[in-house]
C-alpha cells in the first residue's frame, strides 16, 4: 500500500484549516447575534406631570353691618308718626295718625341700608338708613303718599303692640313709645279703629274697654 503523497497531506492539511476558520467564524457571529437580542434596550424614562394646582377663590367680602337700634319721627305733612326698629339686618315698622290708619311692615335691612318693608292691605315703606342717623322714606298706605324722617332714637324708645278678645270683639292695638314718655297709637276693635288709650310704658300694661291687656315690646 501507497503512502499518500506531500502533495495530498498539503491540500488535506489545507482544507482541514478552512473548515476551521469557517467553523469560528459561524459560531463567533451567531454568539455575538444572541448577546444582542438579549441586551436590554434603554431604560424608558417616566415623567410625571406636575398636578395642576387650581387657584384659591377670591373670598367674597362681606356686607357691612347695620347697627341695632330704634328710629322715630313724623311724616312731613306732620299727620301721622314712624318708628322704625331695626335688630340683625332685619326691620319692622309702625305707622299711624294717632285715630285711624296703622300699618304694620316689616323686611329685610340691605348693607347698603336701603329697605322695603311691607305690611297688610298693600303697606309698603321705601327708605334708607342714612349714616345710621336717621331714615327717610315713604309709606305709601291707604292711596296716600307720606313721606318721612325718622331719627335715632334714644334709650327709651319702644314699640308695643297687644291682641286680644274683649267682650267679643277682636282687639288689635299698637303703640309708639318715646323716651320723654310721649305716646301714640291706634286700637283696631274687628275693623274699627280709634286712638290707643295710654299704656304703662314699664310693664306694658293696658286698659282696653274695661279689660287691662299686657302689650308686648315688639322687634324684628
Amino acid at each position: 500500500m501507497k503512502r499518500p503523497g506531500p502533495v495530498l497531506t498539503l491540500l488535506a492539511g489545507l482544507l482541514l484549516g478552512l473548515f476551521m476558520l469557517t467553523l469560528n467564524a459561524t459560531t463567533g457571529t451567531r454568539t455575538a447575534s444572541s448577546y444582542q437580542e438579549k441586551s436590554p434596550g434603554p431604560t424608558p424614562t417616566s415623567t410625571t406631570a406636575a398636578p395642576r394646582t387650581s387657584p384659591s377663590p377670591t373670598p367674597s367680602p362681606s356686607p357691612s353691618k347695620i347697627p341695632d337700634s330704634s328710629y322715630s319721627g313724623r311724616t312731613d305733612d306732620d299727620s301721622s308718626s314712624v318708628a322704625v326698629s331695626v335688630r340683625a339686618g332685619r326691620a319692622i315698622a309702625y305707622f299711624c295718625d294717632g285715630h285711624s290708619k296703622e300699618a304694620w311692615l316689616k323686611g329685610p335691612v340691605k348693607s347698603d341700608g336701603s329697605m322695603r318693608l311691607t305690611g297688610a292691605d298693600g303697606a309698603v315703606l321705601n327708605g334708607t338708613l342714612q349714616e345710621n342717623k336717621r331714615i327717610r322714606g315713604a309709606v305709601e298706605f291707604d292711596g296716600g303718599h307720606y313721606a318721612f324722617t325718622a331719627r335715632k332714637a334714644v334709650k327709651g324708645t319702644a314699640l308695643y303692640r297687644a291682641t286680644a278678645t274683649v267682650r267679643g270683639a277682636r282687639i288689635d292695638g299698637g303703640w309708639i313709645v318715646l323716651a320723654d314718655g310721649s305716646q301714640v297709637g291706634v286700637v283696631d276693635r274687628d275693623g274699627t279703629p280709634s286712638a290707643a288709650p295710654r299704656i304703662d310704658p314699664e310693664t306694658g300694661a293696658v286698659t282696653v274697654d274695661g279689660q287691662r291687656l299686657t302689650a308686648a315690646p315688639v322687634a324684628p
